[in-house]
């Protein structure tokens, strides 16, 4: 039984790609937190002009996809095991 070093389940980039949506992500939810619908960015889905609704649902929604995507870092970032 030979016994091989462990590698990575994926590469350090894709690793680094997650981590840097999560980060994006988590700050897109406080902003949606933050300002009204009014004072999004244009490019945001949900802004209209001179509205002062909050969508928290929007924030939701992009925490939950953060999160995900942490997971998803922290699991590429695992060593395989062998068996």
């Amino acid at each position: 039984m030979a016994s091989s070093s462990p590698t990575r389940n994926a590469s350090p980039v894709v690793t680094a790609v997650l981590i840097a949506l999560g980060i994006v992500l988590a700050i897109v939810g406080v902003i949606y937190l933050i300002d009204t619908a009014g004072h999004l960015p244009s490019f945001f889905p949900g802004h209209q002009a001179g509205s002062t609704h909050h969508h928290t649902k929007h924030a939701l929604l992009a925490f939950v996809l953060a999160l995900l995507a942490f997971i998803g870092a922290w699991m590429s970032a695992g060593r395989k095991t062998s068996h």
